[in-house]
This record gives C-alpha cells, structure tokens and sequence, in this order.
C-alpha cells in the first residue's frame, strides 16, 4: 500500500509557499509525490473561528517580530533566494484559489500552482486584481483569460467549496496543513515531521 500525502494549500499563505520551496526535496528523498489540494484559507477561518497570524497576535509583544526572524531563518537554511514579502498583503485570494481549482479540474494544476507561488511570494503582484491575475497566469505559459472566465463557472466554485469543507471537516484550521495517511501535520516547521512519518508509514508498508 503507497503513502499517500495531501497538502492543503492556499496561496495566500506565506508559509504555505516556504513548504511548497522545499516539498520537491522530501518528494525526491522518500519517491513520494505530494497531492495538492486547493482550499479557502478564509472559508477555513470562518469555519473554525480562526484567524490570520498578523491579527491573532497583534497585540502580543515581540511575538510578529519573532516570526519575522524565523522566516528569515528558514529563507537562509533553504536559499530561497527569490522570496519576497508581497507588499500587498493581504491579498483576498478568492480568485487565485478558484483559479486552482479550475485548474485542478482541467488538468493543468501543477503548472498553476508554479505560476500562483511564484506570482504571490516572488514577484510580489496583486493578484486579487483580475487583470493583473490574467496577466500573470498567461505570462506563466497559461491561458489567463480562460482561466479568469473559468472562475466564475459554477463547477469550479463547487470545487473549491467542496474541497474547503472536506479541509474542515479532516479538522484542518489553518494553512499549510499536510497529512501523512490520516496524520495531521500543521506549519513549515513540521517539514521535518512529516518526512520522518512518510518514512515509517512506508516502512510499515514494506512489512
């Protein structure tokens, strides 16, 4: 029986991007291919009442400040050399999220998830714009006007809702969010984690 991993993403997050960096890493160590999955970040708040880190901690002294240098610790240990804060954050990512699930529905998800990553935490645009998101998706090598129509079928908004909830109900309550098998794993910081899990779960497997 195969290890089957599921990572539940939104572009939104900025750490959700740094285990997206370092994913092809552990996928090339163990052989075992991360399935992508596209959920609201914010659909995922409501549901569970939480909320974005900038807010839930915004009070508490030194706490953003040490997340700063943890970030810039885990860009150092992994040269990820073409991160950038994206000077319009937050970005509603309502659009980019449907975009994905369009994507996934059509096929194309793999290369979408390059182009949104990319367009989010690298090339720092506002990609809840629809012009600048079109823009972006087809300078990717992408069909970006398609895309954008796409995200108004109702099809791929179902998807997303449908994926969002499934999220919710797997007890998800933020992003990045990784399981191995039926293990929940939550953060860039379980990274580590969840490899060792992937080794055991295959180990089992093997007997």
């Amino acid at each position: 029986m195969s290890v089957t991993v599921d990572f539940i993403y939104d572009f939104g997050s900025p750490n959700a991007y740094f285990c997206h960096k370092v994913v092809p890493q552990i996928e090339q160590r163990t052989g075992v291919k991360f399935n992508y999955i596209p959920c609201l970040l914010g659909g995922i708040f409501k549901a569970t009442n939480n909320m974005a880190p900038a807010f839930a901690f915004s009070k508490i002294k030194g706490k953003l400040d040490y997340d700063r240098i943890e970030i810039n610790r885990f860009v150092q240990k992994y040269d990820l050399t073409d991160y950038v804060f994206n000077k319009h954050f937050p970005v509603n990512t309502l659009l980019l999220m449907r975009g994905a699930a369009a994507a996934e529905l059509d096929g194309i998800h793999d290369a979408y998830i390059q182009a949104g990553f990319s367009a989010m935490w690298e090339k720092s645009l506002k990609m809840d714009d629809p012009e600048v998101f079109a823009q972006a998706m087809t300078d990717a090598g992408l069909d970006g006007q398609r895309l954008l129509a796409r995200t108004q079928d109702q099809d791929v908004k179902d998807r997303l809702v449908a994926n969002t909830s499934a999220a919710v109900d797997r007890k998800v309550f933020g992003i990045p969010t990784v399981f191995v098998g039926s293990e929940i794993f939550f953060g860039k910081e379980r990274l580590g984690q969840i490899e060792e899990e992937i080794v055991r779960q295959q180990a089992g497997a093997a007997q």
